[in-house]
């Protein structure tokens, strides 16, 4: 995510996001670790999701071969 996107998602002009992490940075930092964290669970569902359907796979030639 860019800068400009992540200012339309706070509803904010990119030169406020950028004025915060000139003079606010504890402030951007915590909107920083925010973005992150929410694209870490983003990647963890997608590799569960992923995981989920190779076990089921798995499952499925274990059938098979019974």
């Amino acid at each position: 995510m860019t800068q400009r996107d992540m200012a339309i998602y706070l509803d904010i002009t990119p030169v406020t996001l950028r004025n915060w992490r000139k003079n606010k940075p504890n402030l951007y930092k915590i909107i920083m670790l925010g973005f992150a964290f929410e694209e870490a669970v983003k990647k963890t569902k997608e590799n569960y999701e992923e995981l989920k359907k190779l076990e089921e796979e798995i499952i499925d030639l274990k059938k098979f071969k019974s």
